[in-house]
């Protein structure tokens, strides 16, 4: 982590659609959640590599809306780097549950929380079907229900 900085940036800034599109379909979709998330960037010196969005759901929940790491900068770790902070944000912030929701179509994102100490708690049936106006595939499936994973953090 020496070598990246890690920022929460400031509400007036101008939001890094080119990095949130990396993990979401649209920019109609990133609106419908995005303002009332706080938006973080990993940079390595002044290049935006990846970017995290968290929301709070409720008093006790911080949820991932978002979080991608350009290609480029893929398999080096930086997603666990992204969880780990989002754990110490949450646990400074006196949530008890992290949550994050993916595509069942999302494999390799559903091993990647799951191996950062996440567990499927849920599905919301036919998520992108109902809140997306296009079909959208994903490792040659549609992608039709969102599965739901937490961390309880004070275990």
């Amino acid at each position: 982590m020496e070598q990246y900085t890690f920022n929460k940036i400031a509400n007036d800034s101008e939001i890094p659609y080119e990095l949130l599109l990396l993990a979401d379909e649209t920019t109609e979709a990133i609106d419908q959640y995005i303002f009332k998330c706080d938006i973080y960037l990993l940079q390595d010196g002044t290049e935006n590599i990846a970017v995290m969005a968290l929301c709070k759901n409720s008093d006790t929940e911080l949820e991932i809306k978002n979080m991608a790491v350009i290609e480029s900068y893929r398999s080096k770790g930086l997603g666990s780097i992204l969880i780990k902070k989002a754990k110490e944000i949450a646990l400074d912030n006196h949530y008890e549950v992290l949550s994050v929701g993916t595509s069942d179509t999302g494999f390799q994102q559903i091993r990647f929380y799951e191996k950062n100490d996440f567990k499927k708690t849920g599905i919301r049936k036919d998520f992108f079907i109902e809140n997306y106006p296009s079909p959208i595939y994903e490792n040659g499936l549609q992608m039709r229900d969102m599965v739901l994973l937490t961390h309880h953090l004070t275990e």
